[in-house]
C-alpha cells in the first residue's frame, strides 16, 4: 500500500468543490424534499470542515505564516457567522420564505470564504510548508471529519485544545440523532 499524497491544499479544495457541488444542486431544486435533504447535508459538509479546519489547519496559518493570528482569527470568525446561518437554518421548514434567502446568504458567505481561502491563505501555506508536513496536516484534517459533528454548535470552541476534546463527542451525538431522525447527512 503506497503513502498518502494527498496535501491538506488537496483535502481542503476537494471539499470546497463537493459542497459548490451540493450548492448548485440546491439553487436548481424546488422540490420540498429534496431542499431539505440537500441542505441537511450542506449543513453536515460544512460543519465537518469548519471543525477540521479549526482544528489543524487554522493553527498551522499561526504557526506559518507571518499574519497567521489575524489570518486564523478572521476565518473562525467568518466560520461563526456561517455556522449561526446553519443553525437557523436547520430549524426552518424548507417552505418558509425565511429559508430561501437563508440559502442564498449562506452560499454567498461560502462562496466568499472559500475564495479568499483558496486565492491567498492556502497558497501561502503550501508555500510556507514542506511537502511532508502539508500531507500531515492533510491527513489529520481527514480524520478529524470523520469524527466532527453533523449539526452547527455556535457555543463550542473553535480553538484548541477544546475543540479537539469536544468535537468528537459532539459528532456522536450528532450522527445518533441523524440516524434516529433519517436525517441524510453524506
Amino acid at each position: 500500500m503506497s503513502a498518502p499524497t494527498r496535501t491538506v491544499i488537496d483535502v481542503i479544495v476537494e471539499d470546497h468543490r463537493e459542497v459548490e457541488e451540493l450548492f448548485k444542486q440546491l439553487e436548481s431544486t424546488s422540490d420540498s424534499e429534496q431542499l431539505r435533504q440537500l441542505a441537511d447535508q450542506v449543513i453536515a459538509e460544512l460543519v465537518r470542515h469548519s471543525v477540521a479546519e479549526e482544528q489543524y489547519l487554522y493553527p498551522a496559518f499561526r504557526e506559518h505564516l507571518d499574519d497567521g493570528d489575524e489570518l486564523a482569527d478572521h476565518e473562525i470568525s467568518e466560520h461563526s457567522e456561517i455556522e449561526e446561518t446553519l443553525k437557523e437554518l436547520e430549524s426552518l421548514d424548507v417552505t418558509e420564505e425565511r429559508f430561501q434567502t437563508l440559502v442564498r446568504e449562506l452560499i454567498s458567505e461560502v462562496r466568499h470564504h472559500v475564495e479568499d481561502e483558496e486565492n491567498d491563505a492556502l497558497p501561502r501555506l503550501e508555500n510556507a510548508c514542506g511537502r511532508d508536513e502539508l500531507i500531515e496536516l492533510g491527513q489529520k484534517v481527514e480524520q478529524a471529519k470523520q469524527s466532527a459533528p453533523t449539526r452547527p454548535h455556535p457555543s463550542a470552541p473553535d480553538t484548541p485544545p477544546w475543540n479537539k476534546i469536544l468535537a468528537p463527542g459532539a459528532g456522536f451525538v450528532d450522527r445518533v440523532r441523524d440516524s434516529l431522525a433519517g436525517r441524510q447527512t453524506g
